[in-house]
């Protein structure tokens, strides 16, 4: 077990050419490999720098590198336009479309008493340790796993092993992996490297995946004092102590921890990355700990057209919407059909302020009746749009017509949290 590069830093600033020279120092020392595999995160992680490490991948390996696999997860396939943005030149013949339903193998099984361990008694099934079947049969020397690390709201920091087992997983794993995380409690996860449900992943992998040939290219962005984003950190490696490194700088780097709690907090969700409910409510997850008792978050969605990226999901957000904790597990215990989609059902837990602040959404094309269906308030977008423009805001805490607001610009880049919050939600 190795750690192939590591540079990073709360102030480091990796420009294209370092990046490009460090990806490329820990891929010498891997030696020659034949066939190799990049797993890099879709569309939706666009922010990741994953498109240009792949496509520097491509320019190492040539002619060796025989596909490219974005970890899709739940997620809609990389159209070409894209694939185009993110990818670069990589040739799209590579590109290979994860089938979250049918497309997996499953490599073993964590057991049901292990996952009940670590859940507190939660949840007490068994984890199916599911990939893609081609990691299994597709032949390759390097299974090149690239993303990166930030909190995130189903298993505490996202990246690593998660890319795998979540982003080529299957709908069983799926399901039960965001259900333990749901159940187990989210406040309590996410900004924490160890959880429950990285505790099952780190299993699988060191029980079901030691024979995949798997290294980790782990990016950790923030932004500038200028506000432009950069790589602040690059970790290379096939260990969790590479994790380890990427996650305890993400937390310095995109972890805000703020020492008063929000009354008024204004999300915007980029149209370009942020077409669904399933994704754009991370304006919800990644400020719930910072936001005070009866606060008021407005969500600014003009990309937003639907609830659920995939059918069967959107069918039962409809249905059940943001009901919370407690009517998500009684629906969980009467409806077969929500039983056997357990990530949806930990969805409409994450979703849910859970009757403690309110949520308005204004969303470019959802109707109100669908968004006061699902359990929101219904906002106004464009009326929103003229009164906290987001070219105008900076992040952080703005005053708007004399009244403070706390601004955030992409809330897939970070996590907020009062300190306090924080401290009791262990």
């Amino acid at each position: 077990m190795s750690i192939f590069f590591a540079a990073g830093s709360p102030t480091t600033e990796l420009s294209d050419a370092e990046a490009r020279a460090g990806l490329f120092e820990a891929l010498d020392k891997l030696g020659v490999r034949r066939r190799v595999i990049a797993i890099p995160p879709d569309f939706t992680r666009f922010h990741s720098r994953a498109g240009r490490f792949t496509e520097w991948t491509w320019e190492r390996y040539g002619g060796a590198l025989a596909a490219v696999l974005p970890a899709l997860g739940t997620h809609k396939p990389v159209s070409e336009e894209e694939r185009s943005v993110m990818f670069g030149a990589t040739p799209g013949h590579l590109f290979r479309a994860h089938d979250w339903r049918n497309d997996v193998v499953t490599l073993g099984e964590v057991p049901g008493d292990f996952v009940n361990e670590v859940s507190e008694g939660k949840v007490d099934y068994a984890w199916p340790a599911q990939v893609n079947k081609i990691l299994r049969e597709g032949g390759h020397d390097l299974i090149l796993s690239i993303g990166q690390v930030v909190p995130h709201e189903v298993v505490g920091m996202a990246g690593g092993s998660k890319n795998i087992f979540v982003g080529t997983g299957g709908s069983l794993g799926i399901h039960r992996s965001h259900f333990l995380g749901a159940v187990y409690g989210m406040e309590r996860m996410m900004g924490r490297v160890d959880t429950p449900v990285r505790r099952v992943l780190n299993c699988a992998s060191e029980r079901f995946a030691k024979d995949l040939p798997i290294v980790y290219v782990l990016t950790v962005i923030g932004k500038n004092e200028a506000g432009a984003l950069v790589l602040r950190g690059l970790y290379v490696g096939d260990d969790t102590e590479c994790f380890g490194l990427a996650a305890g700088l993400s937390l310095e780097v995109n972890f805000l921890m703020l020492q008063r709690e929000i009354r008024k907090a204004v999300v915007f969700l980029d149209p370009h990355e942020f077409k669904s409910t399933w994704l754009g409510n991370k304006s919800i997850y990644r400020t719930r700990m910072a936001l005070a008792d009866d606060a008021e978050l407005i969500v600014l969605a003009p990309g937003v057209h639907e609830f659920g990226e995939d059918a069967a999901i959107d069918t039962l957000i409809r249905r059940y919407g943001y009901c919370g904790t407690p009517a998500a597990l009684e629906a969980v215990k009467s409806d077969p059909e929500l039983a056997a989609n357990l990530s949806a059902a930990a969805h409409l837990i994450h979703g849910s302020s859970e009757g403690r602040f309110s949520i308005r959404y204004g969303p470019g094309r959802l109707t109100r009746e669908e968004i006061e269906g699902v359990g929101y308030q219904y906002g106004d977008l464009s009326g929103m749009m003229k009164k906290y423009d987001p070219a105008m805001l900076k992040d952080g805490y703005n005053t708007v017509d004399g009244e403070e607001v706390f601004f955030i610009s992409n809330p897939g880049l970070g996590l907020w949290a009062y300190e306090g919050r924080f401290a009791n939600s262990h």
